[in-house]
């Protein structure tokens, strides 16, 4: 006899997933099925709701996964759907890989859209947040003397386009050093308000380190930037998903990430917005025929790509609206609050994320006194079975924890724990 959870499990693996599965639907889930998983509770701090979404990952036996940062994991249906997705191609390849998928393709660029509350005329479906950064970097017609504005956190795959593309015509990168734990952001923006010259032309920045998690006010910044006539990239591979985002609201003229991170969708997915109005100054990478498209469809042209991976990334946002955009946000920021509680005024332990809510959000950095974080992050994954990536860079020392939506706070219980033994 089924328990009401694992009823509820197989509920959402068959008759929602069988809706995702449908290669001619690609439907959202039903409102049958979201008012199943609200039986358990509406409120974001129902732990037994936490638990059954928890459920819906399936993690190596003994693994407590606070490694969101550098790579999240698919819920159990999207697996499957995929998987379906893979088997479909396999049965009729010419069909599925040319055409057979189109209105599919275009109802995941609606969903992406949707999610980021703009047109789906400035959405492109791509790889990761590696190749929009190459594609925006590659793209802008810079000279000698022409000023990029990097911040000190960036990503090495944020940095290394522009010194590819950029560095060797003379165009000079402009390191901006961002404190560890800003007082506000206005202090972030006065230091690129400073920054700028009137030779500066771009400021590509992360919207959330991946160092310390500290979340950098990219509205300020794009609306202080374009007063100076300066274009806004912004490498967004942490934030998305993590937390609401409104792009037209949000200003920059370019956000890229990667979406198997805060969006669990299948591995090697990724979305790129550029505003329409910006859209003219972008070049494909790579080109084939069709190469005169004038849509952003232009810049997601390979001819034979993963379709399935593209149309999981479908199934991985119909996931996220089951639960609903806010409620993923106001959880995560709920397990933050969470996990400080539990080290505030333990001299053991020195956070290195700045604590204010615009300031952080589900990546918080630790580091164990008087241990070096090598050690720490050894003992926690050989000892305790917990997965954390180690961060040392900036004088941090610290392990960087995930807090997506299967951690529960039972994991954070026993990560803290963990962490005091050292």
């Amino acid at each position: 006899m089924l328990t009401r959870r694992n009823w509820l499990r197989q509920s959402i693996l068959t008759s929602a997933g069988a809706a995702l599965l449908a290669p001619n639907t690609l439907q959202a889930l039903s409102g049958r099925q979201i008012n199943v998983f609200n039986q358990l509770g509406t409120s974001a701090n129902d732990e037994a709701y936490w638990e059954l979404v928890k459920e819906q990952f399936t993690f190596a036996p003994g693994l407590t996964y606070f490694n969101n940062g550098s790579l999240g994991a698919c819920p159990d249906h999207v697996v499957q759907a995929t998987n379906t997705f893979r088997q479909t191609l396999d049965g009729f390849p010419s069909k599925y890989m040319w055409g057979g998928w189109d209105e599919e393709k275009e109802a995941v660029r609606e969903k992406v859209a949707n999610m980021f509350s703009v047109s789906p005329e400035t959405i492109a479906l791509i790889h990761n947040t590696t190749e929009g950064m190459n594609l925006i970097a590659s793209s802008m017609n810079l000279a000698a003397g022409d000023e990029v504005l990097l911040s000190s956190h960036e990503h090495t795959s944020a940095r290394v386009p522009w010194k590819y593309w950029q560095e060797s015509k003379g165009v000079v990168l402009k390191d901006v050093p961002l404190p560890l734990l800003p007082a506000s952001k206005e202090e972030i923006v006065s230091l690129f308000r400073q920054a700028i010259t009137p030779n500066t032309k771009v400021i590509s920045i992360v919207h959330v380190t991946n160092t310390n998690g500290m979340m950098l006010p990219v509205k300020e910044i794009s609306a202080m930037a374009h007063e100076h006539g300066v274009l806004v990239a912004v490498d967004g591979a942490q934030s998305m998903g993590m937390f609401r985002i409104n792009l037209d609201d949000l200003g920059c003229d370019f956000f890229t990430s990667s979406s198997h991170k805060w969006l669990f969708s299948p591995k090697g997915m990724g979305v790129f917005y550029a505003r329409e109005e910006s859209q003219s100054l972008l070049k494909p990478l790579i080109v084939c025929r069709g190469w005169e498209n004038k849509t952003i469809r232009r810049l997601e042209n390979y001819n034979t790509r993963n379709l399935p991976e593209l149309l999981g990334l479908g199934a991985a946002l119909d996931f996220r609206s089951l639960i609903g955009q806010e409620r993923i946000e106001q959880r995560i920021f709920e397990l933050k609050h969470y996990l400080l509680g539990l080290l505030e005024g333990d001299e053991r332990f020195v956070v290195k994320t700045p604590r204010a809510d615009d300031l952080s959000g589900g990546i918080q950095t630790v580091e164990v006194v008087g241990k070096q974080v090598g050690d720490v992050r050894d003992a926690l994954r050989d000892d305790h079975g917990i997965d954390c990536r180690p961060m040392s860079g900036h004088g941090i020392n610290g392990v960087r924890l995930s807090l997506a939506i299967y951690c529960t706070k039972a994991d954070v219980d026993k990560l803290v724990l963990a962490l005091a033994e050292g």
